[in-house]
C-alpha cells in the first residue's frame, strides 16, 4: 500500500454485530489513517449516516434484525445517500446472495474471514471512482448542466444534478408515477433507449439523441459516455421555440417577427407554412425573409437556416 494520503480525509463507516470484526478493522483503518465510525446494527447504522455523512460504508450482509440488504436498500433509496458506495462484508459466497448485494445497490462486496489488505483496495478504488464522479457532478452543478448517472444493470440513478431531476420529472411524470423510489429509478423510455445506445457504442456505431415533446418545449437525451459496465451517463438539454426564436434574435440582431420567420425556416416550413404558423399571408414572409437574408449576408433559405443552426449549436 502506497496510496495512505487518499485515505486521510475520508470517513468510513463499519457496520458489523461481530465486536471482535469491528474491533480488527478498525484498528486497521485507523491506523491506514480513515477517520472511522461504528455501528453493531442496521437501525444505528441508518440513524448515523443521516447524522454524519460517511464517505464509504463497509456493511455486514447477515445482522440480527435489520440486515445490510435491507440496510443498503434504504440508503440507495434516498438521494441524499444513494451515492455513498457500499461495500458488502459476507460469508455468503453462494450466487443468489452476492446477486442479493448488488441489487440490493452495493458497489462491491468481500468475503469472511475478512483480508485486510483487500479490503483497503477495494476501499481506494470505490474512493477514488466515488470522488471523481462527485467532482464531475459539482462541476455539472456549478454550469447549470442537466445529466444523470445510472447502474447498467438496473437503471437505478447513481446521481443526477438538480436540473436533471426536475426535468425527468416534468417530461417523465406519466411513466415515473408517484412512487418514492421515483428519483432513483429510470424512465423505461430512457433505459430502453439507453441500453441501445450501449449496444450501438459497442458495435462501433452511434445513436441519435432521444428527443421527448410536451408542449411547445422539447427535452434531449443524448448519451455521454456509455462505454463502461459500471456507469452510464446522460446528457439532458431542454429546447423550446421561444427561447430559440429569442437567441437568434440576439445573435442576428432580427426582429421578433424576422427571428421567428427565420426559426420556423430552420425547420423545413414553407412560407406559407409558416405563414400559417404565424397568421401573416405567404408574401409577408417573404417580405421578412428579405431583410433576414441581408441581415445574415446570405442569398438562400438553405443558406439562412444552416447558419442559424450552427450558430444555435454554439450557443447551447
Amino acid at each position: 500500500m502506497n496510496d495512505k494520503n487518499q485515505s486521510q480525509s475520508s470517513l468510513v463507516l463499519i457496520v458489523d454485530d461481530v465486536p471482535s470484526n469491528i474491533a480488527v478493522l478498525h484498528d486497521a483503518l485507523d491506523e491506514y489513517g480513515y477517520t472511522v465510525l461504528v455501528a453493531n446494527n442496521g437501525e444505528t447504522a441508518l440513524k448515523l449516516v443521516a447524522e454524519v455523512e460517511p464517505d464509504i460504508i463497509l456493511l455486514d450482509a447477515v445482522m440480527p434484525g435489520m440486515d445490510g440488504f435491507e440496510v443498503c436498500r434504504q440508503l440507495k433509496a434516498s438521494n441524499r445517500t444513494s451515492h455513498i458506495p457500499v461495500i458488502f462484508m459476507t460469508g455468503l459466497t453462494e450466487t443468489e446472495h452476492v446477486v442479493a448485494a448488488f441489487e440490493a445497490g452495493g458497489t462491491d462486496y468481500v468475503t469472511k474471514p475478512i483480508r485486510i489488505n483487500e479490503v483497503l483496495v477495494r476501499m481506494l478504488s470505490q474512493l477514488q471512482t466515488s470522488r471523481q464522479v462527485t467532482q464531475a457532478r459539482s462541476a455539472l452543478d456549478a454550469f447549470g448542466q442537466a445529466a444523470i448517472a445510472i447502474t447498467p444493470r438496473n437503471g437505478r440513478i447513481i446521481w443526477q444534478t438538480p436540473l436533471s431531476r426536475d426535468w425527468l420529472k416534468t417530461y417523465f411524470s406519466e411513466e415515473m408515477g408517484s412512487s418514492s423510489l421515483v428519483e432513483l429509478i429510470t424512465p423505461p423510455t430512457v433505459f430502453e433507449w439507453i441500453t441501445t445506445a450501449y449496444q450501438a457504442d459497442a458495435s462501433g456505431n452511434t445513436l441519435e439523441p432521444l428527443t421527448v415533446i410536451k408542449s411547445a418545449k422539447r427535452l434531449t437525451l443524448s448519451p455521454g459516455d456509455v462505454s463502461s459496465e459500471e456507469q452510464w451517463m446522460i446528457v439532458l438539454q431542454e429546447e423550446s421555440d421561444s427561447a430559440q426564436i429569442e437567441a437568434l434574435m440576439h445573435i442576428f440582431k432580427l426582429t421578433k417577427r424576422e427571428s421567428e420567420v427565420l426559426y420556423w425556416t430552420t425547420k423545413g416550413k414553407t412560407s406559407r407554412d409558416i405563414g400559417d404558423i404565424l397568421g401573416s399571408s405567404s408574401r409577408t414572409v417573404n417580405k421578412h425573409l428579405e431583410h433576414v437574408f441581408i441581415k445574415l449576408g446570405v442569398e438562400t433559405r438553405t443558406a439562412a437556416a444552416s447558419l442559424a443552426m450552427s450558430k444555435l449549436r454554439v450557443k447551447q
